[in-house]
């Protein structure tokens, strides 16, 4: 028995929910209430974000949950027939399959990168991004904090991904997936990379913790979302970047 457009919504609502409180609160817990004392040499700003600061962050979230959930909802069920969308891996073949998956994250991150950019501008800041940058000192729940303006840039890279290029169904729910656990580990709050990580051929290009913590609380540069390739190629990697992360992952236990 086919399920209805409205039941098919309410999946995806609870899905995107789930990944979200999931993560985001599996996080939280092991962070800031079990391990916080034995983790607390790794905080990368050595406060605790307030009450006031989770209680706000989770108010926007679930205002981003909601236009994130309908965007894919429209993306793929209302237009089901117009995107590019695959459901047998044979079609394509494995090779082009796990491509997608890489294809989409530098999409993704590059789209994040610039449309970043533009919402700092000073015509945005403080009608859109703003409220992201409320927290200056991110926790997890702030990974999806958003301005409802700023949520609907973030979720169009879903109509960006399905239209763009042939997509597996499974490739893109494991998109989302890393997508949500990584937005949750940039707004930790904690290092949990070793050290000299960041100085390797790979860790040198990728967007860490302390990279991204370095952007809320300084409120510019480091302005990408998986790796820092563009931020190096645009010249807007912060200068205590190297520095920050040098002190947060060689204090004593």
């Amino acid at each position: 028995m086919e399920i209805s457009f409205l039941e098919k919504y309410l999946r995806g609502l609870a899905r995107v929910s789930g990944y979200y409180f999931l993560f985001a609160g599996t996080a939280f817990f092991l962070f800031y209430v079990l391990f916080k004392k034995p983790m607390w040499f790794r905080k990368i700003q050595p406060k605790t974000p307030t009450l006031n600061d989770y209680k706000r962050d989770i108010l926007y979230s679930v205002s981003s949950i909601f236009i994130t959930a309908t965007v894919i909802f429209l993306t793929f069920q209302v237009s089901k027939n117009y995107n590019h969308v695959y459901y047998n891996v044979a079609d394509y073949g494995i090779v082009y399959w796990v491509f997608t998956l890489v294809w989409m994250l530098f999409l993704h991150d590059t789209w994040f990168y610039w449309t970043h950019r533009a919402i700092h501008h000073p015509l945005l800041y403080k009608k859109v991004h703003l409220i992201h940058h409320k927290s200056s000192n991110p926790s997890p729940w702030t990974a999806f904090a958003f301005h409802p303006f700023e949520a609907i840039l973030e979720a169009s890279i879903f109509p960006l991904v399905a239209f763009l290029l042939p997509v597996h169904s499974f490739a893109i729910l494991l998109f989302f997936v890393f997508h949500t656990i990584y937005n949750v580990y940039g707004h930790l709050g904690f290092e949990i990379l070793p050290k000299e990580f960041h100085k390797t051929w790979f860790g040198k290009w990728l967007n860490t913790s302390t990279a991204h913590n370095l952007h809320h609380h300084k409120f510019n540069g480091n302005y990408g979302l998986y790796f820092v390739i563009w931020d190096r190629l645009m010249g807007t990697l912060r200068e205590d970047y190297d520095d920050t992360y040098n002190k947060v992952t060689t204090r004593l236990r």
